[in-house]
């Protein structure tokens, strides 16, 4: 849309302002709870970001000042504060070398086969939870923390790889958990189940005991404590060779919510797809928050979700604006979580020194990604709930299991999974053909949740199996009830023959499988075929999901398949490919095109449009997206209340605004060394612009421009965290 310089005079001054209708600021007083961010810091203006919550990192006394007066400093600026550590690794020396208690701890260590310690930092190994590190967590950090008046406790990322097992500390712990002496997992795959699903028993329980003692003393002290548990996603940590406790924490009665840590690090985890190894960014970002968000669903508790504007890898500015751009357009096409945690570790996004695309040379975050993504940020604040769905077919759903972390390392009698390929076999068939596909969690199926507005449910246990055999049960009732299931599996890896539950005491099947073909009424040895259940549908596919990728072209009979059973027997219309997915969102247009896909067509938006991606916010009738491309768009044709001034958009958050008879006011706030750019709705161009700083001095370098299409005025200038004042006249 072509803009025309503003026609009125502009005027720079000191301005005082006036109101006849004032409206409410944004709340950084604790009664706001949307956005957040974590920070090892303390408050600097380079790095106010300007969420609701910081999260303040470890207790450790810095050279400037202690912990507490980290905690201080940001509520010093009008921040609820909050804090995080980490469970499996942390600030933990005095722990390990003896300090806190006299001992020598360093054996408590994760250690792998050939006997070396798994180090996350200099003589912090990540930690095997004994019960006296579970002690140490609750007397050195949790105590102080409730006693500094924190309310809010994130122990995150509760890690155990699948590569350790060795150390003394852990054999002590198999002894206990199993009443056995401890067996090397390398050497049958029994070994490797029970090790890993004691690795996953051990951070369930210490964080069950640490958040039940932050919750009981924060008691004592009149608070009411929150715990929540930030972790990587299941499909990550299946994928990376990580044991964690994951859904099963959702039904634990001291855990409040998560924060879903997906960003570009993770969703770039190559995998295969039509017999091609590589990155799927934005398709592994949309798998990632399904399982998160698809995890708490049944059992009510908070979920942010989490995106990184870099990464923990350096790469250059261009590769992390491309796959931030992925993976936030991923978090926001679910549209029934409206809480996140905005940026992890702001002073290394702002103050960090990054590769400029093709070039060796380095440099702090480029203006133009800064403004981009403070106003991706902002409109983060912003972000409504809403009952809209990601178009196309609905409800198919792919179970999964905790258990999925369980067969990943090491290889045992020659099978493989490369890169996870039975999950995504499952997946992405679908996925590339512009199916929204959900994920079921089979530690979930007893609620009913779970199962809400699912049709056809498809399943393998060639990289899972179930932990219990009461989940069999909801399954059976689900399929008999008219569900419709699809079993792919040859049941021939060598974990189905782990002694578990489904073949101990008076159970004798060769396979979980049969456990569950038997509740369904086709007998335990079923062939490959189609069964009618009561009112559903089982079909039997006697191929391992991985099958379907890793190779060129064999997912076609899969698709077929689900097709014809999709459109015949859950009373759907018929299955909708293409290569797009697009969501309304309030006044957010939100479209991801993707490659490899049934068509190489663009995605095209019409409308009264702003590019939400472009920091110079321009203002367009339609915005193309190609294959392979992600679009952020606000359309002001949705605005609320057209006719009323407010700003739509900026890459500052705005305070006291203030609406008079033909004036508006307010004041945006960010970080320093940083450029706003915003778009302010008005009933008409402004005659006068008066733009100061906190202190009433004039501002220089200011941009302003009138877009008669839009009805908005384009405002450019320096961002100050104590605020710039803007007041607008027509």
């Amino acid at each position: 849309m072509k803009q025309r310089k503003i026609g009125f005079l502009l005027i720079i001054m000191s301005l005082a302002f006036g109101s006849k209708a004032q409206t409410e600021k944004p709340k950084l007083n604790g009664s706001s709870e949307k956005t957040t961010f974590q920070t090892a810091g303390q408050w600097k203006p380079e790095t106010d970001v300007r969420a609701d919550i910081a999260i303040v990192y470890g207790t450790s006394d810095h050279k400037e000042m202690s912990f507490e007066q980290r905690v201080k400093s940001w509520r010093d600026r009008g921040y609820k504060v909050q804090f995080m550590t980490g469970i499996a690794w942390g600030e933990y020396k005095d722990y390990f070398t003896g300090e806190w208690d006299g001992k020598i701890h360093l054996y408590e260590g994760q250690v792998n086969a050939k006997g070396d310690t798994i180090w996350h930092g200099e003589m912090v190994p990540y930690i095997v939870p004994t019960s006296s590190f579970i002690n140490y967590m609750k007397e050195k950090h949790i105590k102080r923390v409730i006693d500094a008046g924190i309310d809010a406790i994130y122990l995150e990322e509760p890690e155990f790889w699948a590569r350790a097992g060795y150390s003394q500390a852990f054999k002590v712990e198999w002894q206990k958990f199993y009443n056995a002496p401890w067996q090397p997992q390398h050497e049958s795959p029994e070994n490797t189940y029970l090790s890993n699903k004691l690795k996953y028993q051990m951070y369930y329980n210490a964080l069950n005991e640490v958040f039940t003692y932050a919750k009981a003393y924060g008691k004592e002290k009149g608070m009411n404590v929150r715990c929540y548990v930030p972790t990587h996603s299941l499909i990550n940590y299946s994928s990376w060779q990580i044991v964690s406790p994951e859904a099963s924490l959702a039904s634990l009665p001291c855990i409040d919510g998560y924060i879903a840590q997906v960003w570009t690090g993770t969703a770039r985890s190559e995998n295969f797809y039509n017999g091609i190894e590589k990155e799927r960014v934005f398709e592994n970002a949309f798998l990632e928050y399904e399982s998160m968000a698809s995890m708490t669903a049944p059992t009510g508790r908070k979920m942010f979700f989490l995106t990184d504007p870099i990464e923990d890898r350096a790469r250059d500015w261009g590769d992390y604006k491309k796959n931030y751009e992925a993976t936030f357009t991923a978090q926001l096409l679910y549209p029934m979580i409206a809480d996140y945690e905005v940026m992890p570790w702001p002073d290394r996004i702002y103050q960090g020194l990054y590769k400029k695309a093709d070039s060796e040379e380095k440099e702090r975050i480029p203006r133009y990604y800064s403004t981009q993504m403070q106003v991706m940020v902002n409109a983060l604040n912003q972000m409504p709930l809403s009952t809209n769905r990601v178009n196309g077919s609905s409800g198919i759903s792919i179970l999964m299991a905790n258990s999925l972390m369980f067969q990943r390392f090491p290889t045992h009698k020659g099978y493989e999974d490369p890169r996870l390929s039975n999950f995504y076999g499952q997946a992405f068939p679908l996925l590339k053909r512009g199916i929204p596909v959900k994920i079921m969690h089979l530690e979930n199926v007893s609620f009913p949740e779970t199962w809400k507005d699912t049709k056809l449910l498809i399943m393998s246990y060639s990289s899972m199996k179930p932990l219990d055999s009461e989940a069999h049960r909801y399954i059976a009732h689900w399929v008999k009830n008219g569900g419709v299931l699809i079993y792919c599996g040859r049941d021939s890896d060598p974990f189905q023959t782990v002694k578990e539950w489904w073949n101990n005491g008076d159970n004798h099947y060769k396979a979980p499988s049969e456990h569950l073909f038997e509740q369904l009424g086709i007998g335990p040895e079923a062939k490959e075929g189609e069964y009618r259940c009561g009112k559903g549908v089982v079909r039997l596919v006697r191929q391992d999901p991985k099958e379907f990728v890793l190779q060129p072209d064999q997912d076609k009979n899969f698709v077929e398949m689900v097709k014809q059973l999709y459109e015949q027997n859950t009373k759907s219309e018929k299955l909708m490919f293409k290569n797009y997915f697009s969501l309304e969102r309030g006044p957010f247009d939100l479209v991801a095109v993707m490659d490899e896909s049934v068509s190489k067509e663009p995605y095209r938006v019409k409308g009264c449009l702003i590019d939400l991606f472009n920091p110079e916010l321009p203002v367009l009738s339609e915005k193309v997206v190609s294959p392979g491309e992600q679009a952020f768009l606000y359309n002001v044709t949705r605005v609320q209340n057209p006719e009323k001034p407010q700003v739509l958009a900026g890459a500052a958050r705005i305070y006291n605004e203030v609406t008079g008879k033909n004036k508006y006011t307010f004041t945006a706030k960010s970080p320093l060394n940083t450029t706003n750019a915003m778009r302010v709705k008005l009933p008409k161009a402004p005659e006068k612009t008066l733009i100061t700083d906190s202190k009433g001095q004039a501002l220089t370098n200011i941009q302003a421009v009138w877009d008669k299409a839009s009805k908005t005025c384009f405002l450019k200038f320096e961002n100050h965290p104590d605020g710039v004042n803007v007041e607008l006249q027509w």
